[in-house]
């Protein structure tokens, strides 16, 4: 019986020291994630501080304790550098066909005047307007 016991013991032992691995390469591989996504937040400027070849693209209109809010122009060829986006909420004035690359891959859209999009999370793109005709577009962070 104590053959039996010690066996289950070392069964029990290597079954906690195989989770226990486990364990350890999930918190590894969150903490590196982690570690990834703020220091891509740290590399990337924020929309304000992104421009097109050196220029500015966006301008404050407001900006307070509780809110700021942007206005994004983009003329035909003109895009907007690769950035990062606190959630947001953003409206459409004039639209344009825009390339975009985001973690989801390169993708061409139509971007239609009077329409809205909004994020929750923080997220990254870069555009270029590839279409005819100058976009602009109202973003709204709150703080």
């Amino acid at each position: 019986m104590r053959e039996l016991k010690k066996k289950d013991k070392m069964i029990v032992y290597k079954k906690s020291k195989r989770t226990l691995s486990l364990s350890t390469f999930w918190f590894i591989c969150f903490a590196t994630l982690l570690f990834i996504s703020c220091q891509e937040k740290q590399t990337l400027p924020d929309p304000l501080e992104a421009g097109w070849k050196g220029e500015a693209v966006c301008q404050v209109l407001v900006e307070n304790d509780k809110l700021r809010t942007l206005k994004c122009t983009f003329a035909p060829g003109v895009g907007h550098e690769k950035h990062y986006h606190a959630p947001h909420f953003g409206y459409t004035l004039t639209g344009s066909v825009f390339r975009i690359t985001d973690d989801k891959g390169t993708r061409e859209v139509n971007v239609k005047t009077g329409t809205y999009f909004s994020k929750d999370t923080e997220t990254w793109h870069e555009v270029v307007n590839i279409g005819d005709s100058t976009a602009v577009f109202l973003i709204m962070e709150p703080k």
